[in-house]
């Protein structure tokens, strides 16, 4: 039952977090002004309920048996990542948007005015930071890459090193029932040598018995018929 409803909350935050990425993709760069911040704004109330999702799907895990935590737990954090990476972009994208209006809103004026002059000079520094929050951006989408892509080598030894180690303990297992069974066998061959010498000593016993039962025969028939035939004793005369 966990599973299942682990996978429907999966599912659906898959769902909502596509949508979003359409959104922000197509519809963010070509909006300024108040439509742009409707849809920061939209953007973000869905990445709320994927963090929702995130969370009961975590309740989840918390449910499912040990052998399938590690991939669920793999899986919600690329999900964590993902959120965390829409939401910075919404917060580049709102302040980004504020320079740009803010940039759009000159109207007509005198180049040589000091009014013109002072709006340039600050034009151009927002437009050095613009340039620099870009840059920052994107150092920050490169390093979460190379995190992220090591979190997932890592990830992956962890699950080698466990298959791994359920191998051992499987060959383990097996090593422990051979010795069992040669300690059994040991066992056998230690009772039947028992009864192999219990029975040369009882086939002895009865060789014994036979050759003196032989020899008696022997000596009643051939020594004690000769001396029966021995002469009587004559009797003495009388006078």
């Amino acid at each position: 039952m966990s599973s299942e409803d682990f996978e429907n909350h999966e599912e659906d935050f898959r769902n909502l977090y596509e949508e979003l990425r359409r959104t922000a993709q197509s519809r963010l760069p070509n909006a300024f002004g108040e439509e742009r911040k409707r849809i920061v704004r939209e953007v973000m109330r869905g990445i709320e309920e994927c963090t929702t999702l995130v969370q009961e799907m975590e309740e989840e895990v918390k449910l499912a048996p040990p052998t399938y935590r590690p991939q669920m737990l793999s899986r919600l954090r690329n999900y964590r990542r993902d959120l965390d990476k829409l939401q910075r972009e919404m917060k580049q994208a709102s302040g980004t948007g504020m320079m740009r209006d803010e940039l759009m809103s000159g109207g007509t004026y005198d180049p040589d005015s000091d009014e013109a002059r002072m709006s340039a000079s600050h034009r151009s520094k927002m437009l050095q930071g613009l340039e620099s929050l870009n840059r920052t951006s994107a150092s920050i989408e490169r390093s979460t890459r190379i995190a992220v892509e090591s979190e997932q080598i890592g990830t992956e030894t962890i699950e080698e090193l466990g298959e791994q180690r359920e191998q051992l303990v499987r060959t383990r297992d097996r090593v422990q029932d051979m010795d069992q069974n040669l300690s059994t066998s040991k066992k056998i061959l230690n009772a039947m040598s028992r009864r192999v010498m219990t029975n040369k000593l009882i086939l002895g016993m009865i060789i014994l018995v036979e050759l003196a039962i032989l020899l008696g025969l022997i000596a009643y028939k051939w020594i004690i018929p000769k001396s029966g035939n021995h002469p009587a004793p004559t009797p003495p005369p009388h006078p």
